[in-house]
């Protein structure tokens, strides 16, 4: 048996926001919408999947407490892609900034809370140690 992929799931308790805020200001793409209540959002050549909820996602202050991320996104150019974020609005967390351990990142919430990390690999070497 081999494990061709790794689906996160955010829970969402407005499910067409999340959609266009992931479509929208992120820039990435719906996959599918299932009935009005679930659906996949295409990063790259990955996919997570949001859900409709009654409540609030119970991580989310547990996340923020503790410095951890719903998600962590790779891409290929941090300032470029702040900069796309900033022009549509987005707020920041944590402006791009360089890490120990060879990544150059930036946070960000969604449009329910969850904290978005985006990471460009600075340092092959350095982050491949830590």
């Amino acid at each position: 048996m081999q494990i061709s992929n790794v689906i996160a799931q955010l829970r969402t308790t407005d499910i067409s926001a999340s959609i266009d805020f992931y479509t929208t200001k992120l820039g990435l793409t719906l996959g599918f919408r299932y009935q009005d209540f679930y659906a996949g959002i295409c990063a790259g050549n990955q996919m997570f999947h949001l859900k409709l909820v009654d409540e609030m996602d119970p991580s989310i202050p547990f996340v923020d407490d503790n410095e951890h991320f719903h998600l962590y996104l790779q891409i290929d150019d941090v300032s470029v892609f702040a900069a796309m974020l900033k022009s549509k609005g987005v707020n920041f967390v944590k402006d791009v900034h360089e890490t120990p351990w060879g990544t150059r990142e930036f946070v960000i919430k969604d449009n329910q809370g969850h904290t978005l990390y985006f990471g460009q690999v600075e340092d092959e070497g350095k982050a491949s140690k830590n």
